[in-house]
């Protein structure tokens, strides 16, 4: 998928199984800068790894789910997560814009890329998302693409403010 958002030229967003090393090389990388910017201190492999085993991310695959990849060049530099919750409801999850490739429009196309998913692959009437009070630039981007902030509907210990945006 591409985007009409001319800061994104020559991105590109598309499945990209989650297993796969660049995958788990975006995921770790999302994980560093959530725990380093949630704590202000740097974080170890001891730490990241009980972390992603704390957050599995396996079922961001088909039927339950799907992982998506941003590109430019061919250069993985970010991604997000599509979560099915019920028959209706999906959530966005995982994302991530590697610093290098912020301020391009890749957030927006990664987020309108999982919607276009969520509706057209999933079925799904709306999508959910939730994030931490220390995420106003996330916060802020998830707003301005209609997300309104809604009652919690998980009870992630890492949630401060819940989403949710009608897909069709």
């Amino acid at each position: 998928m591409t985007t009409n958002d001319p800061r994104a030229a020559g991105w590109t967003a598309a499945a990209h199984p989650v297993t796969d090393p660049q995958s788990a090389a975006l995921l770790r990388a999302y994980y560093v800068e959530l725990i380093e910017r949630y704590h202000g201190r740097p974080t170890d492999d001891e730490e990241l790894a009980a972390v992603l085993a704390e957050e599995p991310s396996d079922d961001l695959a088909r039927p339950t789910g799907e992982f998506l990849v941003a590109r430019r060049d061919g250069q993985p530099s970010g991604c997000v997560g599509v979560r099915v919750l019920d028959a209706g409801t999906t959530e966005l999850t995982r994302m991530y814009v590697a610093p290098q490739a912020r301020g391009q429009g890749v957030a927006r196309l990664l987020v309108g890329a999982a919607e276009a998913v969520a509706r057209e692959e999933f079925g799904a009437a709306r999508m959910r998302m939730d994030t931490r009070k220390d995420l106003v630039e996330a916060r802020a981007l998830y707003a301005g693409l209609g997300y309104r902030e809604i009652a919690p509907y998980n009870d992630s210990p890492y949630a401060d403010h819940w989403f949710e945006k009608p897909l069709r």
